[in-house]
C-alpha cells in the first residue's frame, strides 16, 4: 500500500513540526477543504501525482538513525490517504517516532491510524458556527462536525496531541477566539496553541482582505 502513498514534498530536518523533536516531514498531497488561510495551494488537488517516492523516505530514515527522532506526516490533509496506515507502521518498524498534522477531515480513518501515532498537531480552525467561513466547502456544520468527531477520538486515545488554530481575522474576532479556547477546554484540551494568519504564499484576494483587517 504504501507505493501509492502521493508525497508532495519533503523536508529532510525540521525542528519546528513536532515539539522538541527533530523530523523529517513528508507533506501528502490532497485536501479536501479550500482553507481561507492556505498557503499549500499547490498540494490541495487529490488527483495530482506525487513527486516523492515512498522508499526516497524510507531511505532517508535509513541513513539518519540517530540523527531524527521520527516523521511527521502532513499535508494537504495526510488521512486522505488510506495508504497512511501502512507507511506509518513501516515508520515505527525502522525505529523513528511517527508525527501527524491533521485537521481531522476523516474521523473513520483513525481508529487505525492513532495506534501508529505518536503525537499529533490538531488544526482546530474556528468556532463551529463559523467554520464553513474557514473552510469554504460543504454545508454549514459539514467540516466542523468531521473535525470535532476526530478531535474526541484523538483525545479518548491518550496520544500526545497539541491543538492549533490559526487566526483568520477575515473570519474571527477576539470573542470567537476566547469562544473557542473555553469549548476546547471544556472537552479536555491542555494545549491550545494561536498562530497568526500569514499572507504568504495565499491568493491575492486573501492577501487583499488580511491587509485590510
Amino acid at each position: 500500500m504504501t507505493a501509492e502513498l502521493a508525497i508532495a514534498g519533503l523536508t529532510p530536518l525540521s525542528s519546528c513540526d513536532w515539539p522538541g523533536k527533530l523530523v523529517a516531514t513528508a507533506f501528502l498531497q490532497g485536501c479536501p477543504w479550500r482553507c481561507t488561510y492556505c498557503h499549500n495551494a499547490a498540494i490541495l488537488d487529490p488527483r495530482a501525482p506525487g513527486q516523492v517516492p515512498w522508499r526516497d523516505v524510507l531511505a532517508l530514515l535509513a541513513r539518519r538513525h540517530g540523527l531524527l527522532d521520527g516523521l511527521v506526516f502532513s499535508g494537504g490533509e495526510p488521512t486522505r490517504q488510506g495508504a497512511l496506515v501502512a507507511a506509518a507502521r513501516e515508520v515505527r518498524a525502522a525505529g523513528f517516532g511517527v508525527g501527524l498534522h491533521t485537521s481531522g477531515a476523516y474521523p473513520s480513518r483513525l481508529p487505525a491510524l492513532l495506534p501508529l501515532v505518536d503525537w499529533v498537531g490538531f488544526d482546530v480552525k474556528a468556532p463551529v458556527r463559523l467554520y464553513r467561513a474557514v473552510t469554504r466547502v460543504g454545508g454549514p456544520t459539514t467540516s466542523a462536525d468531521a473535525t470535532f468527531a476526530s478531535l474526541r477520538l484523538v483525545l479518548d486515545s491518550g496520544v500526545d496531541v497539541e491543538v492549533r488554530t490559526t487566526v483568520d481575522p477575515t473570519v474571527m474576532g477576539p470573542d470567537d477566539v476566547a469562544e473557542l479556547t473555553d469549548v476546547l477546554a471544556g472537552l479536555g484540551v491542555r494545549r491550545h496553541v494561536l498562530q497568526r494568519a500569514r499572507p504568504d504564499g495565499t491568493t491575492d484576494e486573501y492577501r487583499a482582505a488580511l491587509a485590510a483587517c
